[in-house]
């Protein structure tokens, strides 16, 4: 079955039609999962080969979603992360071919232990199984999810936005061929492109093993409310920007265009500046007319106020808003304190940076912001799987608990306890004549 045929079939699914898929694709997964590291390599390469012969038709395909979305009146966000060029084309399928770079994550020998002699033990990293993945717009995750999920061994279940229906077809189009040509089954990648899937995806317990949303706030909050499927995600993106008292005027400068302007729907984009007070009627002017040219709309506390009178006031809500968009709010503190309590209150979790030319508060800040990535004078924009040389990404995660940030393969394996013996019994161990263990480590 061809993906759109499959896209077709799918559109009048319930829950019980996606079974015969979940199954499909878990049995494909299997069946990849002990594949050696060359065979998942060839595999790769083939997919970018495949994405690179079909870039007319994918770009094709792309701008009859763009054209619809604008005759749709999409959010200018979502449309931003719908849009792929050929520059964006280009640079996704380098993040395929990078990812055939990167170390096998399966197989990894994580421990190995002699329990006795004769009786070892190990722990040896492994697939998760089936991966199932909502997204909104942003068809590059096709390319990103589809590339990881192949070199980790898992299958995968792509449901994208409606907005983005022509072009993840025919990116998964050119996936599938890639793998079939590598002679891996195809059938590890699948797409779901209807509404109702979405909820009989969620529905799918022992078949997926991991959610993976990436979308609006909303969207991934409504994902975690109505599965019993481990997710993976994050709902909000509310990164900081904290300038200290003795930063350097022009770096923090750079380093707020950078995180505002250069892609303001991105959840690695600064929301909320906040300036120390003892430097904010010097630095404030200078910032508010660098980012005015860059068409940013500012909106301050009282201090932001009465140093910039034309800002728009700030109110709560906007400590706690992700915009998505050319809008920053600004807020002056009085302390390095004052700053990481803001943060801790209002922030996602996600990425918050500070400016300063003093390490000791540089150090405080990294150690008490409460965040899965904390910076000392770079951009929050670094917060990405290909930036950070994972070779790409299938989401960020702000929980505590780990896979924590931008999850690339190490987050898309687990492990098992292999245990090899030779007829050894756990009553040989236990009793009056209990012989001891050795637990002699054996991973040099």
């Amino acid at each position: 079955m061809t993906v759109s045929q499959a896209a077709t079939t799918n559109s009048t699914s319930s829950a019980v039609d996606l079974l015969p898929i979940a199954q499909r694709t878990r049995a494909a997964a299997q069946a990849l999962a002990p594949l050696p590291t060359a065979t998942k390599n060839r595999a790769i390469a083939a997919i970018a080969d495949a994405l690179e012969a079909q870039s007319e038709a994918i770009l094709a395909a792309n701008a009859a979603d763009c054209e619809a979305a604008i005759a749709d009146q999409l959010a200018k966000p979502l449309y931003n992360r719908l849009k792929l060029d050929a520059v964006k084309l280009a640079g996704a399928i380098a993040g395929v071919r990078d990812v055939a770079k990167l170390p096998d994550p399966v197989g990894t020998v994580q421990l190995h232990t002699e329990l006795d002699t004769g009786l070892e033990l190990q722990r040896i990293s492994a697939p998760l199984g089936v991966l199932g993945v909502i997204f909104e717009s942003r068809p590059d995750a096709v390319m990103q999810i589809s590339s990881l999920a192949v070199k980790s061994g898992n299958g995968v279940i792509l449901k994208g936005g409606k907005e983005a229906v022509c072009s993840c077809q025919a990116l998964v189009t050119a996936i599938r061929a890639g793998l079939e040509a590598a002679g891996v089954n195809p059938e590890a990648v699948q797409l779901l492109t209807t509404r109702e899937e979405t909820r009989a995806m969620l529905a799918l317990e022992g078949y997926l093993d991991l959610i993976i949303p990436r979308g609006s706030n909303s969207f991934v909050r409504f994902v975690q409310d109505n599965t019993r499927i481990p997710v993976l995600g994050h709902a909000d993106g509310i990164c900081h920007l904290y300038v200290d008292q003795v930063a350097d005027f022009e770096k923090a400068i750079q380093i707020a265009i950078d995180a505002k302007v250069g892609y303001p729907s991105a959840c690695n984009a600064i929301e909320t500046l906040l300036v120390h007070e003892a430097i904010a009627a010097d630095f404030l002017p200078q910032l508010a007319t660098a980012l005015r040219q860059h068409g940013v709309e500012l909106r301050g506390d009282a201090l932001t106020q009465s140093i910039l009178p034309d800002v728009t006031p700030a109110t709560e809500a906007d400590w706690a808003t992700e915009y998505s968009d050319l809008v920053l709010a600004i807020k002056g503190v009085d302390s390095l304190s004052a700053a990481i309590a803001h943060i801790n209150t209002y922030g996602s979790r996600h990425t918050d940076a500070i400016v300063t030319e003093d390490p000791e508060a540089a150090a405080t800040f990294r150690s008490q912001v409460n965040a899965a990535g904390v910076y000392h004078n770079c951009s929050t924009r670094f917060a990405d799987g290909f930036r950070y040389g994972f070779g790409a990404e299938v989401g960020i995660s702000t929980q505590t608990m780990p896979p924590r940030g931008p999850v690339g393969l190490e987050g898309l394996v687990t492990y098992k306890y292999h245990l090899i013996g030779n007829g050894h019994i756990v009553a040989t161990y236990s009793g009056e004549t209990a012989k001891p263990f050795t637990h002699k480590n054996l991973l040099s």
